[in-house]
């Protein structure tokens, strides 16, 4: 089901690597995205049935809506973890304690850029941190501490800001490159030395956005580095250039570096096309994973390999439930036409494909697209007499 070849083999990773969804708090950051409470619960309960271990639920005090939503998800007795978010606020840590949340990853933002904005001293920042995750910890609440821009922190007060976390009774920490500028070989480093620092006892996340199309990339990097928790969304929605996108990241785990993830793949289609319905926005076709183009073949050349889908493609549709199709138009070749009108139960004999196939790439040329298979069947029943 899987043919990258022999060439990544040496390079095979031994991870684990659990996957933590932010789409219903990051991702409809998207711009002109708004999602319902109901909805919200409808999405999380299909992240949780494709598998995925963590769902953030959401930051409760934007507004009465995100606060309905994180309460819904949090009392539907999904498998999944539900976790929160929170600013290190202790208002934020108290709406938590409220809903009952048992988890929650808990933020402060650590680049000078991000404290000259916000007119923050470093000890002031410091201090918010140690006050919000002992206040959380305290309350009960699993933490996760947050260090938004840590990809652009000076890296003393990066070491500095994870280490008053951490003694504040954080069990995990993220290592966030919020403005994606990092590129592999940077996340890796960091992700490392995070993980050196603060020993193997401290669960290490990696959350990346793709602002220069590095996402996944970095998400492998990170792992890795021994990231055990990767976050990103569905469909890689989110601000700006979006997040990483969870199944595109493991698919590329699973088929190019040999590591499963408990996110099964047969169901990231049906999950990415619900969620991009109830979002309003489009995908492109040719994305990877989910993208309608992936096992679709109007290429002539390629339709006489259409038999042999390991010749032409890097993994089986069966893999992610999509289905394989010949479409036709002005690219199409003499198989394209004989697939078509097998696969439409057409008698179509040899010696008129010729002829069909010069009507096909003239009509897709006419339309500049697809021909559809309603005027396939005209052009083999030939004119109306």
């Amino acid at each position: 089901m899987i043919w990258t070849g022999e060439l990544n083999r040496p390079h095979a990773l031994q991870a684990e690597v659990g996957f933590y969804d932010t789409t219903l708090r990051d991702g409809e950051q998207t711009v002109g995205v708004v999602l319902m409470p109901e909805e919200k619960l409808e999405i999380a309960r299909a992240l949780s049935d494709a598998g995925v271990e963590r769902i953030e639920a959401g930051f409760p005090r934007v507004s009465e809506d995100d606060w309905e939503a994180v309460r819904l998800i949090s009392e539907a007795g999904l498998a999944a973890q539900v976790w929160g978010f929170s600013r290190a606020v202790q208002a934020d840590v108290e709406a938590l304690v409220e809903l009952g949340v048992p988890a929650s990853v808990i933020e402060s933002p650590i680049s000078e850029l991000k404290l000259r904005a916000l007119g923050v001293s470093r000890e002031k920042m410091l201090e918010r941190i140690r006050s919000a995750v002992s206040y959380a910890v305290e309350s009960g609440i699993h933490v996760a501490y947050f260090g938004v821009d840590s990809t652009r922190a000076e890296p003393d007060f990066y070491d500095a800001a994870y280490a008053v976390a951490v003694e504040a009774g954080a069990a995990e920490v993220v290592v966030v490159d919020t403005i994606g500028v990092a590129g592999p070989e940077g996340v890796a480093e960091l992700v490392g030395r995070t993980r050196e620092r603060l020993g193997p006892d401290v669960a290490i996340h990696f959350h990346g956005h793709n602002d220069f199309g590095l996402a996944t990339a970095n998400a492998v990097a990170a792992v890795k580095a021994g990231a055990r928790w990767i976050h990103g969304t569905v469909n890689g929605m989110g601000e700006r250039a979006g997040n990483a996108n969870l199944g595109e990241v493991a698919l590329t785990l699973r088929a190019v570096y040999g590591v499963e993830t408990a996110l099964d793949l047969t169901k990231a289609r049906a999950l990415a096309d619900r969620v991009q319905q109830l979002s309003g926005y489009e995908l492109e076709p040719w994305k990877p994973l989910t993208g309608e183009n992936l096992f679709r073949r109007e290429s002539g050349a390629v339709a006489s390999q259409f038999h042999d889908p390991e010749a032409i493609e890097p993994y089986s549709s069966e893999l992610v439930s999509a289905e394989r199709s010949i479409v036709l138009g002005k690219k199409s070749g003499l198989d394209s036409i004989r697939i078509k009108a097998e696969d439409l139960g057409l008698d179509l004999p040899e010696e008129r494909r010729a002829e069909v196939l010069a009507a096909v790439k003239r009509l897709g040329t006419e339309k500049r697209g697809l021909v559809t298979d309603v005027e396939f069947r005209q052009l083999v029943k030939g004119p109306a007499s």
